[in-house]
């Protein structure tokens, strides 16, 4: 019945999960490998077995729905505001860099153009886009974009890339079952909405 949930054991029934998903999700934004959305998936699948979704049982330590998209959503904007106060403080060490790589320039150039003009629904895009988060927030530092200009649409994102990955581990567990096949259901379902992101914003003019 909980298969899932015995197998990813005693981290999902500790109050340390939410510093695991915390420090990944701030961590990602500089190293994207770290797998931050599968950690919160997998977390929010063990929440809903909480409910007894599925089961009809209930088992005894499960993280809380609702903390653990504050913790994501939280983690995600203070990984942001870190990588672009690096990213504002790197000087021209770091504007050369930028200048080197043709897809750095050009998302930073869109990006600008997005900002300048209230558009920061990109910033908002590019969290679901793999790596996206990380040329966005990084791109916006180098520039010298001003922080009220950058920092809601940050927050914006954060919040609502958590949702997103906290609904799917959890509505996935209700509709599948508290197993890894929900888990895996849900990991497809963000990694498409990454792609989608991601062929979204190579379609934004420049």
């Amino acid at each position: 019945m909980l298969e899932g949930i015995e197998d990813v054991g005693a981290l999902t029934a500790s109050p340390w999960i939410y510093v695991v998903v915390a420090v990944s999700v701030l961590l990602d934004v500089f190293v994207p490998v770290l797998p931050s959305g599968v950690l919160v998936i997998t977390a929010a699948t063990a929440a809903a077995a909480g409910s007894g979704a599925a089961t009809g049982e209930v088992p005894g330590e499960v993280p809380d729905i609702l903390a653990l998209t504050l913790c994501a959503a939280t983690a995600s904007v203070l990984g942001d505001l870190v990588a672009y106060r690096v990213a504002r403080r790197g000087g021209a060490r770091l504007d050369r860099a930028i200048a080197r790589s043709r897809r750095l320039s050009a998302a930073q150039e869109r990006l600008g153009a997005a900002l300048a003009r209230g558009g920061g629904a990109l910033v908002v895009l590019a969290r679901f886009a793999p790596a996206g988060r990380s040329v966005v927030s990084l791109g916006a530092g180098a520039a010298r974009h001003r922080p009220r200009d950058f920092l809601p649409w940050s927050a914006l994102a954060g919040l609502c890339w958590a949702v997103y990955s906290v609904a799917l581990g959890y509505f996935g567990a209700h509709w599948l079952g508290t197993t890894w096949v929900a888990t895996g259901v849900s990991v497809l379902a963000l990694f498409g909405a990454g792609a989608g992101a991601a062929y979204v914003m190579r379609r934004q003019p420049a």
